[in-house]
């Protein structure tokens, strides 16, 4: 049945990105003078005022004052017309260390009633991994191009082209699909972007259509019937965090699928490699993506779930919605024998304990290709070897 789905995405000035890349800023730092750092930093801000907590051991050694500033001052927030601002933000640092009852289960080593020496899970949970040939990224089309606004607006703003826009903007793409599940036509756009005081509505509105929507949309799928709502309120000159209180982790639909794949609800930014929320669901799209590459399916969904201080997964699930060009249980053979899904194996496979993170922070954690030295999930390296164990050429 023809259907009509919409995903949405935010630039990195908007207040819950903001702290997602102070938090992800924190990380690298970490990560870039100790490798096996163990970091959870959340971060809020508000108004002025960015607040850092959660747990943090590591051997780094660095100002995080500085580290906050360089954030905030490369998103964009040096404005004087902004309340907050890179030069006269309060900083607040609630930062401890990791507890040692869960050290002591994601640690290699043994310890009192652990029941293994290898590295386990640092939490229970449940990751999801998703692709589909809907899009050269093997994204879904909606959440696709909703990001790919959504870096094309910030680049108008950073290269100079239009001086009126300011950091704090949100896109949302809808696309209409057939009843064989394929794109067909993009039903309505909407920008909301924050500007300043010298410039009216009418004047965005026109601005954008030429400048953004009709130069990053396809035009084989925009059509004189698809709707475009540019700054829809009228006006949108108080925005980031003075508009809206940020914070970590708030936007993990953003972050991943656009809601076309399921989630399991654990966020990435200010987490460390042992954290599977984020380390598992990297692996998932990787897994997920490898398979579609292959062609072993046209859309596929993985789900992993782990128990806190165990190194096995305690379910792993590939799902292909009847796009399977082979049997699902040979797919799942295959996987089981191509990839390790062990929290240690992850992190080597992917080579994660590095300072790579603020790279994944904005525009979605996926999808991106332009830096697979990076980010590794990206990377479909293991085509062959999974066409070789599903037994197909």
């Amino acid at each position: 049945m023809a259907f009509i789905f919409s995903s949405e995405s935010v630039t990195e000035g908007h207040p819950d990105k903001v702290s997602d890349t102070i938090s992800d800023s924190v990380l690298d730092a970490c990560l870039e003078q100790d490798p096996d750092s163990r970091v959870a930093c959340e971060t809020m801000v508000k108004d002025n005022l960015v607040v850092l907590g959660g747990e943090i051991t590591t051997k780094a050694d660095f100002d995080y004052q500085k580290i906050v500033k360089e954030a905030i001052t490369e998103i964009g927030y040096t404005n004087d017309d902004c309340k907050f601002n890179a030069d006269t933000f309060f900083l607040t640092n609630a930062l401890g260390q990791q507890s040692p009852d869960i050290a002591q289960g994601v640690d290699v080593g043994g310890a009192q009633d652990k029941t293994t020496d290898e590295q386990g899970a640092g939490d229970q949970g449940l990751m999801f991994g998703f692709a589909v040939k809907e899009t050269p990224s093997l994204m879904p089309a909606p959440v696709a191009y909703s990001h790919q606004l959504g870096k094309a607006l910030t680049d108008l703003r950073k290269n100079g082209t239009h001086s009126w826009l300011r950091p704090d903007s949100k896109t949302q793409v809808s696309i209409q699909y057939n009843d064989q599940g394929e794109p067909e036509r993009i039903t309505a756009v909407v920008v909301s972007t924050q500007h300043s005081k010298d410039i009216t509505t009418p004047e965005i509105r026109e601005i954008l259509e030429e400048d953004l929507v009709r130069k990053e949309l396809p035009e084989n799928l925009l059509t004189d019937d698809t709707e475009l709502l540019i700054n829809p309120t009228g006006i949108f000159i108080i925005g980031g965090p003075e508009g809206d209180c940020g914070l970590t982790g708030r936007k993990i639909i953003v972050d991943t699928y656009g809601g076309m794949g399921r989630h399991g609800g654990g966020a990435f930014s200010g987490k460390d490699p042992s954290k599977v929320d984020r380390s598992a669901a990297y692996f998932c799209r990787w897994v997920a993506k490898n398979i579609v590459a292959a062609d072993l399916a046209y859309r596929c969904e993985l789900q992993v779930a782990y128990a806190i201080g165990h190194p096995d997964p305690v379910s792993i699930n590939v799902a292909t919605f009847g796009s399977n060009t082979i049997e699902e249980a040979a797919i799942q053979r295959a996987v089981k024998e191509v990839f390790s899904f062990k929290p240690a194996d992850i992190v080597d496979q992917l080579n994660l304990k590095r300072a790579i993170y603020r790279k994944s922070t904005n525009y979605g954690h996926f999808g991106r290709e332009d830096d697979l030295d990076a980010l590794t999930w990206e990377d479909t390296n293991r085509v062959s070897q999974l066409q070789s164990a599903a037994g197909v050429s």
